[in-house]
């Protein structure tokens, strides 16, 4: 009988429509009045890669990655969600992140030995905090959150579920240069004005910024969020903006900004920086779906100021540090990209149609867009990192939260000057809420009239 009814629920869940998914799993001010109470749910993936490459691009060889064969399974991340609302204008949000099925690796410094790092490594994988965060909202127009949240910097950190790309994994330019899923604590105003023709989401934040000693060679300023310790440091925070248009019917145009005026000062050894670290991020994205396909498209590039000193530094890292030394770091990084995906059931009449997709995405990133050679650094950018590829596959719907998917993606290395990387991946995810009380219909939030 248990099994029975937690079946049910959670048939009930998945069957929602793929609008009120979206909306529910995206930070917008309407998601208060999606639920009444409360309500309970996740999502997770499983990907299968089917690899023709080595695991080091960097092996020292003049022809780039290795030629093997070899394959990987992995469940990258298993999401438990959950939110309560106290009454209509205050409510509570919580994320916790499941990674590669573990519980992390924990540092701490040791002070009373020479500030040195010492590792305690109890499993693979992470066990992470996503959001946690109260709300309050007066109106759809002025929301406050405050605690740890989303940074919705570029198209994916903002909407980052399964059920809302098309590839078996996040797209790869954006994921590889700035944190993903990139959350931070701290305080944000957040609302939706105007109507009709002119409607906007608007987002600001104060929060914890980037610590420079994680920046590196491969991955530019990804590596620098916070985390390691039990506590962040908030000396330079950083600050967000974000806007999206959304007065066109299935069109959401988007434009971020993010500014942090000195990541040396968040460094766990501040002392180590005689110099300033300024860090700004920004990026357009724009979507449009329609019943017959979707398209999408982004555009983000960065900046980081005073990069060769900071190469120089941190080439002089402790080597039982929790950061790479991989250098140089680049000055200015660039990632772009767009995908194009159709709706078969829509577009081809036919009865019991299934819900297939066929898509393709193309994208170019290169974490060392620009590097500053001077006495401070020697080294000019890698080539190896400029990476150009295209996607290509396929998803499969049988219901709303879930969905199955197979793609094929060929990536061009340094331009061609090296031996190109393909793999062949299946996954399959869903995204969903399982639970929820529709007891206290009192206390869902009055409309109010938008100015």
């Amino acid at each position: 009988m248990k099994r029975t009814l937690l079946l049910c629920m959670l048939t009930i869940g998945l069957a929602q429509s793929s609008m009120q998914t979206y909306a529910q799993w995206n930070n917008d001010s309407t998601e208060m009045d999606s639920y009444n109470r409360y309500r309970v749910g996740g999502y997770g993936e499983v990907v299968a890669q089917f690899k023709n490459y080595g695991i080091n691009r960097f092996n020292g060889t003049s022809t780039g990655n290795s030629d093997v064969k070899r394959n990987t399974i992995s469940i990258p991340r298993f999401v438990i969600a959950g939110d309560y609302k106290f009454n209509r204008h205050w409510a509570l949000g919580v994320e916790i992140e499941f990674e590669a099925g573990g519980t992390g690796t924990a540092y701490e410094i040791e002070n009373t030995e020479n500030g040195e790092y010492e590792t305690e490594v109890e499993k693979g994988g992470e066990v992470a905090l996503e959001q946690f965060h109260l709300t309050y909202r007066l109106s759809n127009a002025f929301m406050v959150r405050v605690g740890h949240q989303i940074v919705p910097i570029g198209l994916t950190n903002a909407h980052h579920e399964p059920i809302l790309f098309y590839g078996t994994v996040r797209p790869e330019g954006e994921t590889s240069i700035i944190p993903s899923t990139w959350h931070e604590t701290g305080l944000s105003i957040q609302g939706q004005v105007g109507r009709r023709w002119a409607s906007f989401d608007y987002l600001a934040m104060v929060v914890a910024g980037l610590n420079a000693n994680g920046f590196d060679r491969n991955t530019w300023v990804k590596s620098g969020k916070q985390g390691f310790f039990e506590v962040d440091n908030f000396t330079s925070p950083a600050y967000v903006a974000r806007l999206n248009y959304r007065g066109i019917p299935g069109l959401r145009v988007g434009a971020s900004y993010y500014y942090l005026y000195n990541a040396a000062s968040n460094s766990d050894k501040p002392q180590t920086y005689a110099f300033r670290v300024p860090v700004r991020i920004w990026s357009v994205d724009v979507q449009y779906s329609h019943r017959y396909f979707t398209a999408r498209m982004n555009l983000m590039g960065g900046y980081v100021g005073n990069s060769s000193q900071l190469t120089a530094k941190n080439n002089r890292l402790s080597s039982k540090s929790p950061y790479s030394r991989l250098t140089p770091i680049a000055e200015k990084a660039v990632s772009y990209g767009g995908e194009v995906g159709l709706r078969l059931k829509n577009l081809i009449p036919a009865n019991r149609m299934p819900d297939l997709i066929p898509f393709a995405r193309y994208e170019y990133y290169n974490p060392q867009q620009k590097v500053i050679v001077d006495e401070n650094n020697l080294k000019g950018a890698d080539p190896r990192l400029k990476t150009s590829m295209w996607v290509a596959g396929v998803n499969y719907k049988p219901l709303p939260g879930i969905v199955i998917k197979a793609d094929y993606t060929k990536r061009r290395i340094g331009g061609g000057d090296y031996r190109g990387e393909n793999e062949f991946a299946l996954a399959v995810a869903f995204t969903g809420w399982f639970l929820s009380d529709n007891k206290f219909a009192n206390l869902k939030p009055k409309r109010h009239k938008e100015n």
